[in-house]
């Protein structure tokens, strides 16, 4: 995992234990919605995910590119362990408990 992008978990995991500190840095952003607690993951202002308690919501945010999927695989990995996003053959999916799943931007995993 890059640097980068455990300091991203740590700052979603600050903000979802009741920290009020946003966090950015290069082409990641963590901010913390005001009104309902979750925290919204942006890379390059592109939305990718969505992290409550109970919910990980997970968006290409209009590229699949691989630094997208390797942000949303570090985040998968603290929250949603056994949980991937892979691709192969160009199209992306979702690796969970030995099944594979079509990706879907917005998927709640």
């Amino acid at each position: 995992m890059r640097q980068i992008e455990a300091n991203m978990n740590q700052a979603i995991r600050s903000l979802l234990s009741g920290g009020s500190t946003n966090w950015a840095s290069s082409n990641t952003t963590v901010t913390k919605n005001a009104n309902n607690g979750n925290v919204t993951v942006l890379l390059h202002g592109n939305h990718i995910a969505t992290i409550a308690n109970d919910f990980v919501a997970i968006y290409d945010g209009g590229y699949q590119s691989n630094t997208t999927k390797s942000r949303l695989n570090a985040l998968l990995s603290e929250f949603r362990p056994h949980t991937r996003v892979f691709q192969k053959n160009y199209e992306w999916f979702i690796s969970y408990a030995g099944k594979t799943f079509d990706f879907v931007s917005g998927s709640l995993v």
